[in-house]
């Protein structure tokens, strides 16, 4: 089998160097001349997969390594009859640990507390709920808002969009991209909802850039400057609003999920699909290709104030002011599109918050219930 796989995808040659020879081209320039001779497609969401990159192509399987799949044209694969496969909630946890960091970074710039806000969460799919279980979790109070899961499920406790405009601190954002139908989510958030926002709010969007309205939410954050905005998703990427870009409090380059646990995962969710596509047994399992941690432990034996704890526990892990200090830097020098590619091919080791293991001793006792809750192994000492 012959398999053309982006060439940014981690442990390629474990996962599937059993399955087929392997050629290697990046994302962006993945082209119909690469599928000529092709069984199999391994891409990540910066490829486009549509009639015009199939065209005359004997692919019979594409994966995705990732949880969206908006940008795959499904119908023209079900044309095709071609097997697809994508690796929903493959990292999920690396997205929350992003809103929680940039959420915890932001909270300490600007000298307010987590707790005493009320976070709003747009979609609860994999990474929604997860991230409401956590603020759950942390003390922290949460409102959803899915209008497809409320009209499934009677008590599910969802709320509408308005809403979480009125009742809530802060808005985060992580439903997929949908044009059509009456859950559309294309620029949800417009104009007029952007300007709903009460002074003092948070905007954060780890879904789909498409989801708001950049020139409206440039506009508000240029004129009356009364809210934050936290982007890792951008509409046009890689050609992003440089203006946009300097005006939110975080801006980060499409990265929330780039943990390195979340792409092993991905890549092994689609080594899996297309072993079972292939009729061939697989016995790679997701500890054979994921490495320990370089930093295993932490030991707190002294109290702290409690997102003060957080932050340091959180930092041991993964600092979200490296990829806006990246991106700002990578931007201005070498151009937005090449500047934004360059951070995501790039983008340095990152483990999830979970491989880091807390123990407390002491004063520091009192702080298992928030780091357990934010996703943190915790163990108490004897």
């Amino acid at each position: 089998m012959k398999l053309v796989i982006d060439a940014n995808i981690p442990a390629a040659d474990a996962c599937f160097g059993s399955l087929g020879t392997l050629t290697r081209v990046p994302g962006r320039e993945i082209s119909a001349a690469h599928l000529h001779a092709a069984d199999a497609l391994i891409v990540r969401s910066i490829t486009q997969v549509n009639d015009t990159l199939l065209a005359d192509s004997p692919v019979r399987f594409i994966g995705t390594c990732t949880i969206g799949t908006d940008h795959i044209d499904q119908a023209a694969l079900a044309k095709r009859d071609i097997a697809f496969a994508s690796a929903p909630g493959c990292n999920a946890e690396a997205v929350v640990d992003y809103v929680l960091s940039s959420l915890l970074t932001l909270a300490e710039r600007d000298d307010w507390l987590l707790s005493e806000r009320t976070v709003g969460i747009v979609g609860a799919g994999n990474v929604g709920s997860r991230l409401q279980s956590r603020l759950t979790a942390m003390g922290v109070a949460t409102l959803a808002c899915d209008p497809p899961r409320a009209e499934e499920e009677e008590e599910g406790g969802f709320y509408s969009l308005d809403v979480l405009l009125e009742r809530c601190d802060v808005l985060c954002l992580h439903m997929p991209l949908t044009h059509e139908g009456p859950h559309s989510t294309y620029q949800l958030l417009n104009a007029q909802r952007i300007e709903e926002l009460a002074p003092g709010s948070v905007l954060l969007n780890a879904g789909r850039g498409d989801c708001v309205d950049g020139l409206a939410l440039r506009s508000r954050l240029a004129g009356k400057g009364d809210i934050s905005a936290i982007l890792d998703v951008w509409e046009r990427e890689p050609d992003i609003d440089a203006g946009l870009r300097d005006l939110v409090s975080l801006a980060t380059p499409h990265i929330a999920g780039h943990s390195l646990d979340g792409k092993l995962r991905g890549t092994w969710m689609i080594q899996q699909a297309l072993a079972r596509h292939c009729d061939q047994p697989s016995e790679l399992t997701f500890a054979d290709i994921c490495p320990p941690p370089a930093l295993a432990s932490l030991h707190l034996q002294h109290a702290l104030p409690p997102e003060d704890a957080l932050r340091l526990c959180m930092r041991a892990a993964y600092d979200v002011r490296r990829d806006h200090d990246a991106l700002q830097r990578q931007t201005l020098h070498h151009g937005m599109r090449k500047g934004f590619d360059d951070c995501r091919a790039n983008y340095p080791l990152r483990r999830e918050f979970a491989t880091l293991q807390v123990q407390l001793s002491g004063e520091a006792v009192a702080l298992e219930r928030l780091l357990r809750g934010a996703g943190f192994a915790v163990t108490l000492a004897a």
